[in-house]
């Protein structure tokens, strides 16, 4: 009922408008002296003339519009809707007086052009400033709603002018409650300085944060630049930090933050914020060239990297994309999620292990793939250390398997993906990488097969790994943990380490090991000082940093290659490959025989042990607290030596 009322009420008031505009129009246009004549045309013309009027507004969905929210665009809408309504009014003035002869009812059409025109600008002016007036009423009315008694204002800084700083200052306006007192805009476009928006000046740039702070009585920044880049959001608050005021991050284009950051509505910060580095773009011809109209298999399908990945194979169309997946859930997930985006795309859900032998040979045998991506794999160091059978078995003897079957069933192309930590291992998660780094190098001399292995750091984003754990942490309220003030690790994306894979496929001759340029390695600390900062919070003042002591097998420092590596060039620029000697094959399989057998007894010192012969360089003691004494070949350092 009260949508009804609302309605007819509109309806009522939109005709009124029309009638009285066109009525000041007829009366302006004859100098408030209207002919009688005249008069009596005009009043008869005018029911039809509001009439067409109001189907025209209806036509251009006007009366639909919600008059407590009118903004620009539906202004322009309705000028556009009298616009074209008068044009078809004039049309008719002039094609009357051709008509009067045979219809003599034509010349109620011979309406003054400036009646006509008058009633364009008066009809309008009234449309819009009735919708305008209850727009204001309506602010009004809710600032009133949200008006403490007594609510104090902190004088704050709109750092960022653009589409989002406008909308922050409306809803500043509009909320009195939040205790937000603008007092100037920051903005570093040349072009705003000096303009005045929504009342408040743009008087400075980033650079002038001190001393407009200090003019003005600043106590706060409000950054309203949300999706500027990460590296751009860490040098506003820093200079902030440097003029003494508080920061706060608006969480999106469409909230605005009022008093202390409320925890639950803290912005997700974007993965990209944190990488310190440009994103790595990779050649995605050469990858489309290669996956276009193959049978792909890809294991660990379930995975952060897995289930990224088989998003980037399936935009490239294979011909068919085969997911196995151990875990029920993530494959469901996964699968659910590839059939909606990709829905001509076989894809072929196989739950299976990858150490269950005759289950991985039925699935390879059954859909006869061409690429395998290896993506399958315990990732997490600590629990390893609890578990090293389970590292073993999966890891190692799990790669041996799939690898197997690639060579034997003459599979072109075959992916592995490692890590970082299986150089120069310290933990048995790194030693099982390592050690499955060498079976396929190893098989790759004897087969025709191209195996590589594509090996790189953290990723920023995957499960379980940091930043989940801190974002977490953080909702919490805090503490943030962190082993050690001096640990460093490489970072990238899920989306690069992916795409870093298909280039590997790309790319490879055989036996390649892939790196990726991946910048300066980053202080874990650092990571987590700008993840509070990104989210509007202030370290180890609304969220506590305490430091826990190094986890079994954990480095401070992770590598991205060995001495021994020699780092090569590859056809794209942020790309090297490492070679090695291979091992020999078949004392390697006995090693991993005599491995498989241990994993039955579960006994963790006789697996490290034989872990140690696999791979010597790994000490099997369970951790590292300094740095290496001889610190590994950096791609950044092998890159100068090219050029010496």
């Amino acid at each position: 009922m009260g949508r009804l009322k609302t309605r007819t009420s509109q309806f009522m008031i939109d005709i009124s408008v029309l009638m009285l505009a066109f009525f000041l129009a007829m009366l302006v246009r004859f100098d408030w002296a209207v002919p009688r004549v005249m008069f009596r045309q005009l009043m008869i013309v005018l029911p039809y003339v509001v009439l067409l009027q109001y189907a025209f507004l209806s036509g251009f969905g006007i009366t639909r519009f919600s008059w407590r929210y009118i903004s620009l665009r539906d202004t322009v809408r309705i000028f556009t809707a009298i616009a074209s309504v008068t044009t078809l009014l004039v049309a008719l003035r002039f094609l009357s007086p051709l008509l009067v002869d045979r219809f003599p009812l034509a010349r109620y059409g011979i309406v003054p052009l400036g009646v006509l025109l008058g009633d364009f600008v008066l009809s309008f002016i009234g449309l819009t400033g009735v919708r305008a007036l209850r727009r204001i009423l309506g602010e009004r009315l809710a600032s009133n709603q949200h008006r403490p008694e007594q609510s104090p204002h902190v004088p704050t800084l709109l750092v960022g002018a653009g589409q989002g700083g406008v909308l922050i200052a409306q809803e500043i306006a509009r909320r009195p409650d939040l205790g937000i007192l603008p007092v100037a805009f920051v903005d570093d476009d040349p072009v705003k300085q000096g303009a005045v928006i929504q009342g408040i000046k743009v008087q400075g740039t980033t650079k002038e944060l001190l001393r407009l702070a200090q003019r003005h009585g600043a106590e706060q920044a409000l950054i309203t630049t949300s999706n500027a880049p990460g590296s751009a959001i860490r040098r506003i608050t820093e200079s902030c930090k440097e003029a003494g005021l508080a920061v706060k991050i608006v969480p999106g284009a469409y909230e605005i933050v009022g008093g202390r950051v409320n925890l639950s509505r803290i912005r997700e910060v974007a993965i990209e914020d944190l990488l310190r580095r440009e994103q790595v773009k990779l050649d995605t011809e050469s990858v489309a060239d290669v996956v276009r109209g193959q049978p792909v298999v890809v294991t660990g399908a379930g995975g952060s990297i897995g289930s990224e990945l088989c998003r980037q194979v399936a935009a490239y169309r294979p011909s068919r994309l085969v997911l196995v997946e151990r875990a029920e859930n993530n494959m469901f997930e996964i699968h659910c999620e590839l059939r909606g985006r990709f829905p001509d795309l076989e894809v072929v859900p196989c739950v299976a292990d990858i150490t269950d032998v005759p289950r991985i040979t039925q699935v390879f045998r059954d859909h006869r793939p061409m690429i395998v991506f290896h993506a399958a794999a315990h990732k997490h160091v600590p629990m390893m250390e609890w578990n090293p059978a389970e590292a073993v078995k999966n890891n190692v003897l799990g790669t041996q398997v799939v690898a197997d079957l690639a060579d034997s069933l003459a599979v072109e192309r075959f992916v592995m993906v490692s890590t970082d930590k299986a150089v120069n291992p310290t933990s048995v998660m790194g030693a099982t990488k390592r050690a499955a780094e060498l079976y396929v190098q190893a098989l790759s001399l004897r087969s025709a097969t191209h195996f590589s292995t594509v090996r790189f750091g953290n990723v920023l984003g995957s499960t379980g790994s940091v930043i989940p754990i801190f974002r977490q942490q953080i909702r919490n309220g805090g503490p943030i943990t962190v082993t050690h003030p001096d640990m460093t690790r490489y970072f990238m994306t899920i989306p690069e380490a992916a795409q870093l894979i298909m280039q590997a496929g790309a790319l490879s001759q055989g036996g390649e090991t892939f790196i990726l340029d991946m910048g300066q390695p980053v202080r874990i600390i650092d990571l987590a000082h700008d993840l509070i900062r990104l989210s509007g919070l202030e370290p180890d003042k609304d969220i506590e940093v305490r430091f826990t002591g190094v986890r079994p097998g954990e480095k401070l420092f992770e590598e991205l290659s060995t001495m021994s590596e020699g780092i090569e060039r590859t056809t794209h620029p942020k790309i090297f490959t490492g070679t090695y000697e291979s091992p020999h094959l078949p004392a390697l399989r006995a090693q991993f025989e005599t491995l498989a057998g241990l994993c039955k007894t579960a006994n963790p010192d006789a697996i490290r042990r034989i872990l140690t012969e696999v791979v010597p360089e790994y000490g099997g003691d369970g951790a590292e607290s300094e740095p290496p004494s001889r610190p590994s070949r950096t791609i950044r350092e092998s890159k100068s030596m090219e050029g010496a």
